[in-house]
């Protein structure tokens, strides 16, 4: 009897520390795009430099990681030659930056809601460049998905009553390279036993991902920022906005490391309908009928491969424990004739 309340006393223990990662990603997760948003909206803080900020937030995040491995030794930092970091990281490091590059400026022109709306795209990139790279195999059932998702954010964009072409651009530009770098990390990290935490991604991609902003930072944003006198550095905004875009990745690190890769993608969903809910109920973004139709629709095809990745999964973990149980049946008739 103790025992089992004992039991049932760690089960409930580890559905409360769950929820409370889950529930400490959403608030980091929305503050950040909220927060983002602010910033760079020419309606509210007024300052559209996506290029710059993004430059600020992995300057913050490369030297406290820094800090956290070299200094403090919180994380071990990862065996990785500078051939493999030039082969491997320094191509993720471009597809990150241009990735950020793009969805932060995507902020300036289109709403919270509609952007959240348009992220659904992001399995359909991921698993259409899949294929193409050979990392992932065709199915006519999983496309047919992926068509589904497609059709149903199209509806919202058609339902969408500030459509911006060019703030579009950007947004499905953001999705195309981030869907580039999650397959190539599993072609040139995961495949060659590399594994990054959020910690140790930072110390090696954050680095790179400034030097590649540079450059168009020069030709881009400094020399309006030259020409605006009036700029000061706001060191309360920007500093607190970083310390969350840093708090952020350690809590992909927790929620991750704690739960399940499958947990974020699900609380992923729910963060998606809050900014929708806070976009349209705070910020007062329009957001129509057709606009949360088309999205139901999009979500129903992402639910359904969230489903289908969790059945795969559990399948392929069945086939490991028959593979093991089998050979360690093996192991024991060989043991049995050897006595």
């Amino acid at each position: 009897m103790g025992k089992g309340r004992a039991l049932s006393d760690g089960v409930i223990k580890k559905i409360i520390l769950s929820y409370t990662y889950v529930a400490i990603w959403i608030f980091l997760s929305f503050t950040v795009i909220v927060y983002n948003k602010y910033i760079l909206d020419k309606k509210m803080y007024n300052w559209p430099f996506p290029i710059t900020l993004t430059m600020i937030h992995m300057a913050f995040c490369s030297s406290l990681a820094v800090l956290l491995i070299k200094v403090f030794k919180v994380v071990e930092p990862v065996s990785m030659s500078r051939d493999t970091y030039i082969r491997s990281v320094v191509p993720i490091g471009a597809l990150y930056s241009l990735s950020l590059w793009l969805s932060n400026s995507a902020y300036i022109y289109l709403s919270v809601s509609f952007i959240q709306m348009l992220k659904a795209l992001m399995p359909v990139a991921v698993y259409s460049i899949g294929v193409l790279l050979k990392k992932e195999s065709f199915r006519s059932e999983t496309m047919t998905n992926m068509l589904s998702i497609s059709f149903g954010v199209a509806i919202a964009a058609y339902g969408e009553a500030k459509f911006d072409t060019w703030g579009v651009m950007l947004q499905l530009g953001a999705v195309a390279f981030e869907a580039t770098r999650l397959v190539l990390i599993q072609i040139l990290l995961t495949s060659k036993g590399i594994n990054l935490n959020p910690i140790t991604s930072l110390y090696y991609v954050a680095p790179c991902c400034l030097g590649f902003l540079f450059f168009p930072w020069i030709f881009v944003e400094l020399p309006i920022l030259r020409e605006t006198s009036s700029f000061h550095f706001d060191f309360v905004v920007f500093g607190t906005n970083s310390v969350c875009a840093f708090a952020l990745n350690l809590a992909v690190f927790l929620l991750v490391g704690k739960t399940s890769a499958l947990t974020m993608n699900v609380a992923g969903v729910v963060k998606d309908w809050l900014l929708i809910a806070f976009s349209w109920s705070v910020i007062k973004d329009t957001v129509t009928p057709l606009n949360l139709f088309g999205y139901g629709v999009a979500f129903l095809g992402v639910a359904y491969y969230n489903h289908c990745k969790l059945q795969a999964l559990k399948a392929k973990e069945a086939q490991k424990k028959v593979q093991q149980g089998d050979e360690e049946a093996v192991g024991k008739l060989l043991e049995v004739r050897g006595e």
